[in-house]
């Protein structure tokens, strides 16, 4: 079932998350486990984020040093069908620019439209570590609204090659990023709406922002997006302050800000359980008004580990 449908048919608002792939040797039964608390609030789809491959350099005999290609969290297809199979929740594989070709892209669309998948997120995604901007593969897109075309084309039945048939269609649900805050290339919000209002028009149905902390930016963000023609759902991003690194972290990671009275309470903490407390709170509190405002759905940023978004969604849900 789409998520569009999903959001159609709730007569309250949902609850989401996001998973990220194990890193490669670890166990994907842990992970599964590790979030099963959170299906007692029937979330109706997970997002399962996706990595580009890294490169690493291995020292050979006489200095000279070889590049290699690895992927830090492989098995999102995998993943997806496991969630599938585990919990029958619809999963929301995230697709990249970044690092991938086209024909990476469609190959990767088959397989999961193979597997039932339903509904996809499509990103730019960030630069690779070793360039200071974003490149895009030979082959590859440059922006997420050309991968959202891509998608948009597999469902009316357009492939890459001419010397494929085309009686077959996809029939993905497709969601894109918004930020509040602005992207962080962006030079301003309004002409950062210009870039999702290029990625609507190519066919993504719905939004999930990036988080936040203060629900007015989202609530005025909502108000600009529907201002520049774009009535789409948008689904606010949400994730509890966990740890004394994460207040210096979030802000500079992901290019946001702190409200000043979350910074007062997070001030006076000492050690991470102090945090945690601190912003857990926090989020049910911006929970509780996002919901009371009739928003689609919550979606919760997790990073795989259920305790905090499992006490917040006890109390709002």
């Amino acid at each position: 079932m789409k998520i569009t449908e999903y959001i159609d048919q709730a007569k309250e608002t949902l609850f989401s998350f996001e998973i990220l792939p194990p890193l490669k040797g670890q166990s994907l039964h842990d992970m599964l486990a590790g979030i099963e608390p959170l299906m007692e609030f029937k979330p109706p789809f997970v997002d399962v984020t996706y990595h580009r491959e890294e490169y690493i350099y291995k020292q050979h005999s006489g200095g000279l040093l070889q590049k290699v290609s690895t992927k830090k969290r492989p098995g999102t297809v995998g993943i997806c069908a496991a969630l599938m199979n585990r919990f029958h929740v619809e999963p929301v594989p995230h697709l990249l620019c970044g690092g991938f070709s086209k024909e990476e892209t469609e190959n990767a669309l088959i397989d999961l439209e193979f597997i039932g998948v339903q509904n996809v997120l499509a990103l730019r995604g960030d630069a690779d570590k070793t360039e200071g901007r974003f490149v895009a593969e030979e082959d590859g897109h440059r922006f997420a609204s050309e991968l959202v075309r891509q998608i948009a084309d597999m469902n009316k039945g357009i492939y890459l090659h001419d010397e494929t048939e085309t009686g077959f269609h996809t029939d993905f649900c497709i969601g894109v990023a918004g930020y509040p805050e602005k992207h962080f290339e962006a030079p301003s919000l309004n002409y950062d709406l210009k870039y999702l209002k290029q990625k609507i028009d190519a066919g993504a149905e719905y939004v999930v922002t990036q988080m936040f902390f203060d629900n007015q930016k989202y609530f005025d963000y909502v108000e600009k997006v529907r201002a520049a023609g774009i009535h789409v759902p948008i689904i606010p991003g949400l994730k509890p302050i966990t740890t004394l690194s994460q207040i210096v972290n979030l802000p500079r990671t992901f290019f946001l800000d702190l409200p000043d009275d979350l910074m007062q309470e997070l001030d006076g903490c000492k050690t991470n359980t102090d945090v945690k407390e601190v912003g857990i709170a926090w989020a049910i509190q911006q929970s509780k008004e996002l919901v009371k405002a009739g928003v689609p759905s919550l979606h919760y940023y997790t990073m795989s580990k259920a305790d905090a978004t499992y006490r917040i969604a006890k109390e709002v849900f």
